[in-house]
């Protein structure tokens, strides 16, 4: 019988994976039912990789989108907004908040803390190796950002694979958590706005026309636009919110900005309609953008609703 391995969070068995290649000498030839694992088994280790390292590069986005605005509310709260602004203070304080989710994101995935440890000082250490230069004043403070994020990527590739072969040990989480995680494209959108939340104001009309054109292009790309209606029901959505643009162009002030988070108000409903029957485009994306277009509108609605006329 194959092995199978128990995840708490799902309770669901799932085949244990196919064991990686070592260079320990075999006892015997190997026959066609054992090659065909082996050979795959290198390539299932680079997806693997692959798929961990584009996690932690989303985890660290969101880390900075999230606690970004913190760092701003607490350095004008207590009056070092100017320290925090320093070049070499910067890059310290991302590459903090870039930790901070990327901890999160390996410890969801049960990974050991020395491998968060070893990945955090992927993110500290460059900055470190170049504020050494920085100070004598050999390189600029655009040198000191995109080097150390240069530097980053290797150094994050080689802790990886360092611990590519080790399996995350089964861990229990609540069922809160799972379910917040199953919300990821929700979570992802709140996090998008969250400067916005902080600062209200209302968005460009000619931001509306991505509404729209978005599902065109992504219904393009995966030849979802065939079938009865569905490609005139995108075409009219676009004609619709273009036709909504020039008016808000036209009329300008107050009008234009009722317009505008109307707009955006009644793309999230276009979006909950796509994302119940699946179609066009994937529902991870509808929910994605049906969360960011509401909160968007809610924002331009409170900034309205803030400002004087």
């Amino acid at each position: 019988m194959e092995n199978t391995r128990m995840y708490a969070d799902s309770l669901t068995a799932v085949p244990s994976p196919a064991p990686l290649p070592t260079d320990e000498p075999t006892s015997s030839a190997p026959t066609p039912t054992t090659a065909a694992p082996t050979a795959a088994a290198p390539a299932s280790s680079r997806r693997r990789l692959l798929w961990h390292l584009g996690e932690m590069a989303l985890a660290m986005v969101a880390g900075m989108l999230l606690l970004a605005p913190l760092w701003e509310l607490a350095g004008t709260a207590l009056g070092v907004g100017d320290a925090l602004a320093r070049p070499e203070v910067a890059v310290l304080v991302m590459a903090t908040n870039m930790t901070v989710g990327m901890t999160v994101g390996m410890r969801y995935r049960a990974h050991g803390w020395h491998a968060v440890g070893e990945m955090a000082a992927a993110m500290y250490v460059p900055f470190l190796l170049l504020l050494v230069p920085f100070r004598a004043g050999l390189i600029d403070a655009d040198a000191l950002m995109l080097g150390g994020h240069l530097l980053m990527i290797p150094a994050m590739v080689l802790v990886a694979l360092r611990h590519r072969h080790e399996a995350p040990a089964p861990v229990r989480r609540h069922r809160v958590v799972v379910a917040l995680a199953h919300r990821w494209p929700t979570g992802l959108a709140l996090l998008m706005t969250v400067d916005m939340w902080v600062d209200p104001s209302v968005l460009n009309p000619w931001t509306m026309l991505v509404l729209a054109g978005g599902y065109l292009v992504i219904g393009v790309v995966r030849g979802t636009l065939h079938g009865p209606g569905v490609l005139a029901t995108q075409l009219a959505g676009l004609v619709g919110w273009v036709a909504l643009t020039l008016v808000a162009v036209a009329a300008g002030g107050r009008t234009a900005e009722w317009l505008v988070a109307f707009g955006w108000l009644a793309h999230a409903g276009w979006d909950l309609v796509h994302h119940r029957s699946g179609r066009v485009v994937p529902r991870g994306y509808a929910e994605w953008c049906g969360v960011l277009d509401a909160a968007f509108a809610g924002i331009m609605i409170l900034a309205i609703l803030t400002t004087n006329a």
